[in-house]
């Protein structure tokens, strides 16, 4: 199967900037994500969609292909999925039909190459059309607040249930996606028709956002060490 992998990385980053080329326990933030789909058995090729000359340049010395962005897709309202489709086209005008395509945010370093194989295995034994990755929520109660008045999302508070007692909750936690190209196109979504779920330890929720999630990511990457095992 041709399977490739997708990294969109915009440059103009207002929390942190230049957040995905920042430096991340050692190397370029969004180096991590190219190396960890290098790393994958089951991807072909590795592309990182940027509007930034820098970025992409970065991009090409640790192994991707580049994908100029063009501006009108790079604003600050512009939406993944406006990224994937672009890149699709191209990719496919140049090198034929993709069958699987591999969407990781390069902000979520937390993922090693086994995950992304292990994800790709699932979709493709379970036969489906789209996958993202999850972390168990377990005992976690959300709650909203619409103009003052809270309400319990995934639970009743008023009555309650012992832990063993509620059902399954996952958070979707960003870090892998993939689906095939004709979802996205049809869609204009990474998500839709068959969808499967792969599920990561719960510390892989964590991704960089702002500048205090650097020091929790950097943690967990020593401290699992994933900086040794892609």
């Amino acid at each position: 199967m041709n399977i490739i992998c997708i990294i969109p990385a915009r440059g103009n980053s207002k929390e942190i900037i230049d957040k995905n080329i920042i430096n991340f326990c050692g190397k370029p933030l969004i180096a991590w994500s190219i190396e960890q789909a290098l790393a994958s058995e089951g991807i072909k090729d590795v592309y990182v969609s940027s509007d930034s000359d820098k970025i992409l340049q970065i991009s090409k010395e640790y192994g991707a292909k580049e994908i100029k962005r063009p501006d009108n897709i790079a604003r600050d309202e512009s939406t993944s999925e406006e990224a994937l489709i672009h890149a699709i086209n191209e990719i496919e005008r140049d090198n034929g039909k993709i069958d699987l395509v591999v969407f990781l945010q390069g902000t979520s370093p937390l993922r090693s190459s086994e995950d992304i194989d292990k994800a790709i295995a699932l979709f493709i034994n379970n036969q489906l059309d789209s996958l993202f990755s999850a972390c168990d929520l377990k005992d976690l109660m959300v709650w909203k607040n619409i103009e003052d008045n809270l309400t319990s999302i995934n639970y009743d508070y008023e009555n309650r249930k012992r832990r063993q007692d509620m059902q399954k909750q996952y958070g979707e936690n960003g870090s892998i996606y993939i689906f095939k190209p004709k979802v996205i196109k049809q869609n204009m979504n990474r998500l839709g028709g068959k969808i499967g779920i792969y599920i990561m330890n719960e510390w892989k929720i964590h991704e960089i956002d702002t500048k205090e999630d650097i020091g929790i990511c950097e943690y967990f990457m020593n401290k699992k060490e994933l900086v040794k095992n892609k």
